[in-house]
């Protein structure tokens, strides 16, 4: 046998984690990172955090599964709870982001079949953008490197230009359902929909009876120092997928949505058997415990402009190597001018700091939201200590 027990579909790394603490996580073999990739912008809370860990040790022994055949106290008190903290009128729960975005699709497919327009299918969605792994998803992105081999695909998308505003307009036409968009483009390259853009898709939506869908699962849930992204803008969606940081670490997603545009998912139109289990509910709860402690998203914005000021200052004196900071709160992006990857590998393996490569070759820097001044000047440091002793490959 030549294949690994674990299916090869990542080409992992030599970090191997088996206990994390706060920003920092411990290889089996004893060494620490500083941790400023946060599993891919999950780890709202870092490692072990207190809350957390109890409301799951506490639900785990009391009772964690029963299915959505029977009542769910757990998940109507935490649907609840984000209905009066969000535009949303009603939730649905799932175990990942892809999920969540399948779930966004179909209700707005169902929103216009409701209304007796089933021919409005198409939803406009924008080039570098990821919707997750599903075969959905993966039919919401033109980029060839998800799809390809796994033709042929879910029909009713067209794709337009990410900030393109009369682009995504031009392809409006009878059989369009609406838009779906990621406010800030993670695995695209930390890009940020401009306020014309976003505020643009909206008015559209209105005048057309069309509806708004935003992919929050990486910018959402307190990343950007607000609780949604989309926030930011002074805007509302009609649909929102979310998930990453909702559970802290902990398998969930969520799917949002106003009650008119959720008028076509009525009973046995959607299901999961996990989705909205007890013990995620109880993850979820803790997640928002402590997000929406007065000053915590306040917190959020402070750490974010400190990290940027010092990523602001550093490139000068590296740039050969960094070219400029995108993004916002504590999602930002370090634009190299040379392949990201290359570098996140080399911080990784020989300064001991955790980042994520992004496309348009970003490094996204995706800490915990709950790091202090401290962490910053860490990173800052570890990254200058990088910079000047990395030489990019020569076709970089």
């Amino acid at each position: 046998m030549t294949i690994t027990p674990l299916m090869p579909v990542y080409p992992r790394c030599g970090v191997r984690p088996v206990r994390g603490e706060g920003a920092y996580l411990f290889g089996e073999d004893g060494q620490q990172y500083l941790d400023f990739a946060s599993g891919i912008a999950v780890n709202a809370l870092g490692h072990a955090h207190p809350h957390l860990t109890k409301a799951i040790a506490e639900q785990a022994a009391t009772l964690m599964h029963v299915s959505n055949l029977y009542g769910s106290p757990q998940g109507e008190h935490l649907a609840q709870r984000l209905v009066d903290n969000s535009f949303a009128d009603t939730v649905f729960f799932t175990n990942s982001g892809a999920e969540a975005v399948e779930c966004a699709i179909k209700t707005a497919r169902r929103y216009h079949f409701a209304n007796g327009n089933p021919q409005r299918h198409t939803l406009i969605t924008f080039d570098t953008a990821f919707h997750g792994r599903t075969l959905g998803a993966i039919s919401a992105t033109n980029q060839a490197k998800m799809r390809d081999g796994f033709e042929p695909l879910l029909p009713g998308f067209a794709y337009a230009k990410f900030n393109d505003l009369e682009g995504a307009l031009a392809l409006i036409d009878d059989n369009t359902a609406g838009f779906l968009v990621e406010p800030i483009q993670g695995e695209g390259g930390i890009r940020q929909a401009s306020h014309e853009f976003l505020t643009g898709l909206r008015k559209a939506c209105d005048e057309h009876g069309l509806l708004l869908v935003l992919d929050e699962v990486q910018c959402g849930y307190g990343r950007t120092g607000k609780f949604f992204a989309h926030e930011l803008y002074g805007i509302t969606p009609d649909i929102m997928a979310v998930a990453k940081g909702i559970g802290g670490g902990f398998p969930l997603g969520a799917c949002l949505a106003t009650e008119e545009a959720a008028k076509g998912m009525v009973a046995g139109t959607h299901g999961s058997t996990y989705g909205g289990n007890p013990l995620a509910m109880a993850a979820g709860e803790a997640i928002l415990d402590v997000m929406l402690e007065d000053g915590f998203l306040d917190n959020v914005t402070a750490m974010g402009d400190r990290l940027r000021q010092g990523l602001e200052q550093m490139i000068p004196n590296h740039d050969h190597l960094f070219d400029s900071v995108r993004g916002t709160g504590l999602m930002l992006g370090l634009k190299l001018k040379s392949d990201s990857r290359a570098f996140v590998a080399f911080a990784r393996d020989n300064h001991n700091l955790l980042l994520v490569s992004a496309g348009e070759n970003v490094v996204r820097i995706l800490p915990p939201l709950v790091i202090d001044e401290s962490h910053i000047a860490e990173c800052i440091d570890k990254l200058s200590t990088a910079a000047r002793v990395y030489v990019p490959a020569a076709d970089d």
